[in-house]
């Protein structure tokens, strides 16, 4: 069913933009996921792609948050978004639950405001957005950490038992978990469950020599019992489609999506052993981002997972050697 669905959609882009039909002009059917046309993750960094059809009416566009070097620039349509936003919220319901609470986020409001164009960061705490009751942005400066309204924090503490925070992970680290907060607010956080999600930003923690272990206690050790942290591994070039990072430490596949895993060398798909990831949806109809060979290195694992869930599913192992490093996504 998903290999037709990428057959037919690899079609779709072939007919809609000229550029990706110079990429893969000879292109008819694939009999596996590993024959399928697919992008370099690089390309998105020199043009933006667009595919032209009926329905399609592109809106604005998506960019990486790029720490270093050129960012990413994804096109964003109306049909496609829709979808991806379905996808993306029950991802992450299957996870968090479907009870609403309020929703903070350790960015700038005026991030929002950027006409024409969405950050990434944003994109991805918008993605919690259906998880929420109400959402308020924490940042005087959207690259200041420490410019934190512990106020607000303590407001919604006082509002609600429960609450979601959103942030890249050195942001998290820098402006919450190493943050000055006041003792009314610490003292309201102690009753408070609050569930952090994040992504991005992990070069950062490891260069300041902070482990996982250390930065989830950090943040859950302010908070009630019952709070925790969830991680998520995503592409801006991957638009609607999250990894979680699952209890047995393990990245899982919704049933609607796939990846494989390439020898850097071969090219060939490979099982059980490292190679870089490859990740295909059919969510994207206004730019050929359906079908990615990443610069991150995986592994795929086959079974089932200590943690309950079926289905493919992989460890994420960093960057290829000499990558460039990016800015969006979690390693």
């Amino acid at each position: 069913m998903l290999l037709r669905e990428m057959n037919d959609l690899s079609r779709w882009h072939l007919s809609g933009c000229d550029a990706y039909r110079a990429v893969w002009p000879a292109f008819s059917e694939a009999q596996s996921f590993a024959e399928l046309p697919f992008l370099h993750v690089g390309v998105f960094k020199h043009r933006i792609w667009r595919t032209s059809g009926e329905g399609i009416a592109h809106q604005r566009t998506l960019k990486s948050s790029s720490t270093s070097g050129t960012s990413s620039q994804i096109a964003l349509d109306g049909r496609s978004g829709a979808l991806q936003a379905q996808s993306s919220a029950a991802i992450l319901k299957d996870l968090l639950g479907a009870d609403q609470r309020p929703l903070l986020i350790l960015d700038d409001v005026k991030s929002l405001q950027q006409r024409g164009e969405v950050s990434a960061r944003v994109t991805a705490a918008m993605s919690l957005r259906p998880l929420s009751n109400e959402m308020h942005f924490l940042l005087s400066g959207s690259e200041n950490a420490q410019s934190l309204d512990w106020n607000k924090v303590g407001e919604m503490c006082a509002k609600s038992p429960r609450l979601l925070v959103y942030g890249f992970t050195w942001m998290l680290w820098m402006g919450w978990a190493q943050g000055t907060i006041p003792d009314e607010v610490r003292a309201a956080l102690a009753k408070t469950q609050v569930f952090f999600v994040h992504s991005g930003g992990w070069k950062k923690l490891e260069a300041m020599k902070v482990s996982r272990e250390q930065f989830d206690g950090a943040l859950c050790g302010l908070c009630a019992p019952g709070s925790g942290v969830l991680d998520f591994y995503g592409l801006v070039e991957q638009v609607g489609i999250i990894y979680p990072l699952c209890s047995a430490g393990f990245r899982h596949v919704p049933r609607w999506a796939s990846v494989i895993v390439r020898d850097p060398w071969t090219m060939q798909p490979l099982i059980n052993e490292p190679g870089m990831l490859q990740l295909m949806n059919p969510l994207a109809f206004g730019a050929p981002y359906h079908n990615v060979l990443t610069e991150d290195m995986g592994r795929m694992v086959e079974g089932d997972c200590e943690c309950g869930r079926t289905g493919q599913r992989f460890e994420l192992l960093g960057r290829m050697p000499k990558a460039e490093v990016r800015g969006c996504a979690n390693v």
